[in-house]
C-alpha cells in the first residue's frame, strides 16, 4: 500500500516517512514491516504492513488539507461538555481516530478553554499530545521546521 519515501500518519504517534520495508521474524512468524521514521522525537517504529487499515495509517495531508486545518483552528466556535470527564473522553476519541481535522478541533477547543478558564493536568497533557501530532503533520505537509509549524498552530490563540 505504501512505498519507501511516502509521508504517512500513524494515529496517536504522528507523521513520519517510510524509510524501508523489511521482512523480519518476530515470535517465530515472518512478516513484512514498514520502517517509519518520526522526525519529531527522532524515533523509528516498525509497523506490520498487514495492519495498515486496522491502525488507520494514512497519507499526510496536502496543501488543501493544511488550509482546512488552519480554518478549523481559526474558528472560534466550540461545543464542549462542561463535564470534565465527558469532555476528556470525547477529545481522546477524536485523537484516536487519526483524523487530522478531529485533532485540529481538539487543539482548538482545548486552546480556547485554556485561554478562558485554564486546563486540568490531564487536559494540558492531552493538548500537548494533540498539538505534537498536528505539528508533525504540518512539518511534513509544508516541509517546514517544527518551530514554524508550532507558530502556525498557536497564531489563532495569541
Amino acid at each position: 500500500m505504501f512505498n519507501v519515501g511516502d509521508k504517512i500518519v500513524y494515529p496517536m504517534h504522528g507523521a513520519g516517512i517510510i524509510e524501508a520495508i523489511k521482512e523480519q521474524e518476530v515470535l517465530g512468524e515472518k512478516r513484512k514491516y514498514y520502517v517509519m521514521h518520526l522526525p519529531l522525537g527522532d524515533m523509528k517504529v516498525m509497523i506490520p504492513t498487514g495492519s495498515v487499515e486496522k491502525l488507520r495509517l494514512r497519507e499526510v495531508i496536502d496543501e488543501e488539507g493544511v488550509e482546512k486545518v488552519l480554518s478549523i483552528l481559526r474558528d472560534q466556535k466550540t461545543k464542549m461538555s462542561a463535564n470534565w470527564n465527558r469532555r476528556f473522553r470525547a477529545n481522546m476519541e477524536k485523537i484516536r481516530t487519526g483524523d487530522i481535522y478531529e485533532v485540529a478541533e481538539v487543539v482548538r477547543n482545548l486552546s480556547l478553554r485554556k485561554k478562558e478558564r485554564g486546563l486540568s493536568t490531564g487536559e494540558t497533557k492531552m493538548l500537548d499530545n494533540a498539538r505534537q501530532i498536528l505539528i508533525s503533520e504540518l512539518v511534513l505537509a509544508r516541509d517546514i521546521g517544527e518551530e514554524a509549524a508550532g507558530d502556525i498552530i498557536d497564531e489563532p490563540f495569541s
